[in-house]
């Protein structure tokens, strides 16, 4: 028995798969003479993990030697519909190869065969001598290859995930055998390979027959055991189909090589070679690797100087109107977490210590407080609120490099400060995890040396990439994004974050001694329902009750018995008195246990206030979301829900809750953006835009016509058209035929001519140039936007229709935000503003400031952004949240 392993490696496939899955990166991933250089940075990081997983004795890439091959002299189709590979993929090609020279990998190909057949011959012959072999593809085909001595690892995401697959998983996976892969494809075709198949017989149907017959070739002697029907009539048409489309996808394991198992040992990467390789491809973060092992001299340590009290004053003096400051806060909750040291500094004089204390010295609080004095940091709001604690107030932000990344492409940001300097090209700063650890091994090092080189590091990264960000923003006319909307709104929402808001724990108490009550009600009678008591929790038993006991329909079944899922139940509504009881009791139970109870425990013992943590560069569309806890995700649907809401008051007597809230405010975007005169009308003359809509779509005279039901329908259609709904979508939504659904949609666009535009020129506007933006010039880029598959492609479409009107909205509520605290400020009011939940603002107001307060805020919420049609704000107030709303 042989301890060798050989490693084969589908050398387009992964190429391809590498190209797809950076292609959004294009502009990003160019070396100096302009070469694009994303396949070749993506076909390494696979290298780099296939090579540690496997360890392998030999190693060999194979290639498709060109489009003529022995099978398209049998089918002059084959692989005829694919599209022409992208000239920025061609490019690359022959550098993959300088690659695996630099790896000390073969690489080969072979005239008139492709590279399955390559790899299958080398795994036969490697098979019979004792090896274990890895394929590595993203074709699927090559699984036919796999035995108890080859493992074919398909990539499942990108090129660097793999699914293996061996005879166990294969069987398990499809229910085939590897020889069988070849009897599937035969009857169900391959229209990326365009091999024809046998006409309407898809993966169900061909798994079901192969199950059933086991080859193509017994399935044809026995086609008259078939029953008469549409399909055995398509089998019989399609024999000679079916037998060539699986002589296509046979792989040929006897193909003429030039290139034996004697020639493919590998012997490790060439590090000279690489090194020059890395350099010309520019391909810092790869270089890197080569930093230990001392191949490798180019990165420089920032040199730095620990502060003390007694070199305090002469430090800061040198420092200048314009510095960088990190402050160490290793906790992820930066209002609770310890303080572990600090940098601050610009150019090449950098001072760090482990004592905060010496922040509130004269000397440096009075430069961070100085606002003639420009603060570069990474994350503002996490710095203004640490700042805060140590009673230093912060006055000039500058460059927050967190902020400027995440406008820059809101699908790559990390809040390690390391990650995202490796993301932008700079690689002189590590990561936390690789200096502090992660988890229950995360800690400050005791080395004095290796924590105030790190922190060092930070300061001078913060300073290269707030200057270098900042240029790439105005490239993307998104500079006014950035100094007027979120570094702005950083320190408001910090200043939010450290007012909190009062809770009323003993209301939170009496609720939680309700809804047990209520829980227990609820309990007794679905015991009595039943029949017996059981564990209403317990999917298991609650499926036996309600499908064997009960007989209720069986709507769907799992692998470990009946589905009892909320969809499940809600198909089963009106069957049974208990389902409702059960629906009721869950969410009830989740009230009490996610909201009651949850909140209870972050109710902070020194002031009773909750302080949420808003994090700003999250989602892709510019909204904010909140945790620790998620106050944006009280339930308000329902009464329990929205009775959590009582439990937040004011935080002193005499004061009152003021709620200032958006009313369809994505509605008034879209009317905005698509230009529609007739929705615009609407908004203009204070329709109500639900019962305007439906007045059109259904052909009725006039509003007095619209039914409460007719309204909820056509509101739905409204707030569908804008997260790109279908027609099965709409139908599922309001209860209706999908015929009638697709009707509506049609009407709707008829009715609004400027949304069937808008939403048509989006998505090519999309295709074209890989991102949507907002009124402000967010962006967000779309890399499934020209995507073969159809599913990806489809969300992408969506999501370039509905970024741009859920963006602008978020917009709109941030430049609100802004104003309304300037207002607050330069008023010198009483009133704060304590929450942001989407499209509301909730606020604590003095009574003696609240007639001023209700007009101010509704009058700077409606003026924030100037549109065609008018923004309309919708305000209350009450003793608590819920009576505000």
């Amino acid at each position: 028995m042989t301890d060798k392993r050989l490693l084969l490696i589908d050398g387009n496939s992964i190429a391809f798969r590498s190209f797809f899955a950076l292609q959004n990166s294009l502009s990003r991933f160019t070396n100096a003479d302009g070469l694009h250089t994303n396949a070749i940075y993506g076909f390494n990081k696979m290298l780099d993990i296939i090579l540690d997983n496997v360890n392998p004795t030999d190693a060999l890439v194979a290639f498709d030697a060109g489009k003529t091959t022995f099978r398209t002299k049998m089918y002059t189709n084959y692989k005829g519909g694919r599209a022409k590979t992208p000239s920025e993929l061609t490019e690359q090609m022959p550098y993959l190869r300088d690659l695996l020279t630099g790896y000390g990998i073969k690489s080969y190909e072979l005239a008139d065969y492709e590279a399955d057949d390559i790899i299958g011959t080398l795994s036969l012959e490697a098979e019979k001598l004792g090896y274990r072999v890895t394929i590595v593809t993203g074709d699927r085909d090559l699984t036919q290859l796999v035995s108890d001595k080859t493992t074919v690892a398909v990539t499942v995401k990108g090129v660097t995930e793999v699914e293996d697959y061996t005879p166990e998983h294969l069987k398990e996976k499809l229910g085939v055998t590897p020889t069988q892969v070849i009897d599937l494809k035969g009857l169900m075709g391959d229209s990326s390979d365009n091999y024809p198949g046998v006409t309407k017989v898809g993966e169900k149907t061909a798994l079901k027959l192969i199950d059933q017959f086991g080859s193509v070739e017994n399935l044809y002697d026995h086609i008259d055991d078939l029953k008469q029907s549409k399909m055995k009539e398509h089998l019989i048409e399609d024999e000679d189909n079916a037998f060539l489309s699986k002589k296509l996808a046979t792989i040929d394991r006897d193909s003429p090589l030039k290139i034996g198992l004697d020639q493919l040992e590998y012997k490790g990467i060439n590090e000279e070679y690489l090194i020059d390789f890395y350099q010309k491809m520019g391909f810092k973060s790869y270089l890197k690797k080569f930093q230990k092992s001392g191949g490798l001299k180019e990165v420089e340590q920032t040199q730095f100087q620990e502060l003390t009290k007694a070199n305090l004053d002469k430090a800061m003096e040198s420092l200048g109107n314009e510095v960088s400051l990190y402050l160490e806060m290793p906790e992820k909750n930066y209002h609770l977490s310890s303080f572990a040291g600090f940098v601050i500094g610009n150019d090449e004089k950098w001072f760090v210590s482990r004592n905060v204390e010496l922040l509130k010295l004269p000397t440096i609080k009075d430069l961070i407080e100085n606002i003639d004095v420009k603060l570069n940091v990474f994350d503002s709001k996490r710095t203004y609120v640490g700042l805060n604690r140590l009673e230093i107030n912060a006055q000039c932000f500058n460059y927050d490099v967190l902020l400027q990344s995440y406008l820059l492409d809101t699908n790559e940001n990390s809040n390690d400060l390391g990650l995202l300097a490796q993301q932008h090209a700079y690689y002189n700063v590590e990561s936390d995890a690789d200096v502090y650890g992660t988890g229950a091994k995360l800690s400050i090092p005791d080395d004095d040396q290796t924590f105030f080189q790190h922190l060092a590091n930070k300061g001078k990264a913060i300073e290269v990439l707030g200057k270098a960000l900042d240029g790439e923003l105005k490239q993307n006319e998104q500079d006014k994004l950035y100094w007027e909307i979120e570094l702005p709104l950083a320190i408001v929402l910090a200043k939010m974050e450290i007012s909190g808001i009062r809770v009323d724990s003993n209301r939170l108490i009496q609720m939680q001694s309700e809804f047990a009550e209520r829980l227990s009600e609820i309990e007794g009678e679905i015991y009595r329902l039943a029949g017996e008591e059981f564990n209403i929790n317990s999917p298991k038993q609650l499926g036996r009750i309600l499908f064997e006991k009960m007989r209720l329909p069986i709507i769907k079944k799992t692998k470990t018995g009946y589905s009892t899922a909320v969809d499940v139940l809600e198909k089963l509504r009106g069957e049974s008195d208990i389902v409702d009881d059960i629906l009721n009791y869950r969410t009830i139970s989740k009230i009490q246990s996610t909201y009651v109870e949850g909140l209870l425990k972050v109710v902070h013992s020194k002031d009773q206030k909750i302080h949420t943590t808003y994090i700003q560069t999250l989602t892709q569309t510019g909204r904010l979301s909140s945790i620790e806890p998620n106050l944006q995700n009280i339930p308000v649907r329902i009464d329990e829900g929205k009775k959590i809401r009582q439990a937040f008051v004011p935080s002193k007597e005499g004061w009152h809750i003021l709620s200032s809230d958006y009313s369809q405010i994505e509605l008034r975007v879209l009317a905005h953006l698509t230009g529609d005169k007739n929705m615009q009308e609407a908004f203009i003359e204070n329709q109500d835009i639900h019962a305007s809509t439906a007045v059109r779509i259904f052909g009725l005279k006039d509003a007095s016509e619209v039914t409460p039901n007719i309204r909820r329908q056509a509101k739905a259609v409204n707030f569908g058209i804008v997260y790109g709904i279908s027609d099965y979508g709409l139908s599922q939504n309001i209860g209706i035929s999908r015929s009638d659904a697709k009707k509506f949609i049609e009407t709707y666009f008829q009715e609004f001519p400027g949304v069937k535009n808008y939403v048509d020129n989006i998505v090519k506007v999309a295709k074209e140039q890989g991102y949507v933006e907002t009124i402000s010039h967010r962006r967000r880029y779309l890399p499934d936007i020209n995507s073969s598959n159809f599913s990806q492609r489809s969300f992408a479409e969506r999501t370039a229709m509905n970024t741009p009107i859920q963006g602008s909205a978020a917009d709109i509520i941030k430049i609100a935000m802004i104003k309304m605290q300037q207002e607050l400020e330069s008023r010198n009011l009483k009133t704060k503003m304590l929450l942001q939940v989407h499209d509301e603002l909730i606020f604590e107001v003095p009574d003696e400031e609240m007639n001023e307060i209700k007009k101010l805020v509704p009058s700077v919420m409606d003026s924030a952004m100037k549109l065609k049609v008018p923004l309309k704000v919708e305000t209350s107030w009450g003793n608590n949240w819920y009576e505000a709303k």
